[in-house]
């Protein structure tokens, strides 16, 4: 997935001295076709190989959980596999998250059919 200029542009203005979340709202591919491995598999293994960039920065995961049923929107779309909450000391740390060069990203899209990156106050 493209990264929106605009959106970064919104959040680059945001107070640096407030948290950050990021709600990264997941759908797994059945199949990663280059490994044979399952899209959760694969995210997993994402996670494990951006554990170290977390620790360099300060964030943490603050929710990972599977949504069950939407109470109130259309009741027939199909939720998406998992939902995960990042929390950032600021917007700085996100920011120094984006420019690690060696960060995981291309693992993470393997895994994934779809995704949304979601900026919350």
């Amino acid at each position: 997935m493209e990264i929106n200029n605009d959106s970064l542009e919104v959040l680059s203005n945001f107070d640096e001295n407030t948290p950050v979340f990021m709600m990264n709202y997941l759908n797994y591919k059945e199949v990663v076709s280059s490994t044979g491995k399952t899209g959760k598999e694969t995210y997993n293994d994402y996670m494990k190989a951006a554990f170290p960039f977390f620790q360099k920065i300060q964030a943490e995961i603050i929710f990972k959980g599977k949504p069950q049923v939407t109470i109130i929107g259309p009741s027939n779309e199909k939720l998406w596999d998992e939902v995960l909450i990042v929390k950032y000391a600021n917007k700085n740390e996100f920011f120094k998250l984006m420019q690690f060069k060696e960060y995981p990203r291309a693992l993470r899209a393997s895994a994934l059919s779809d995704s949304r990156l979601i900026f919350c106050k």
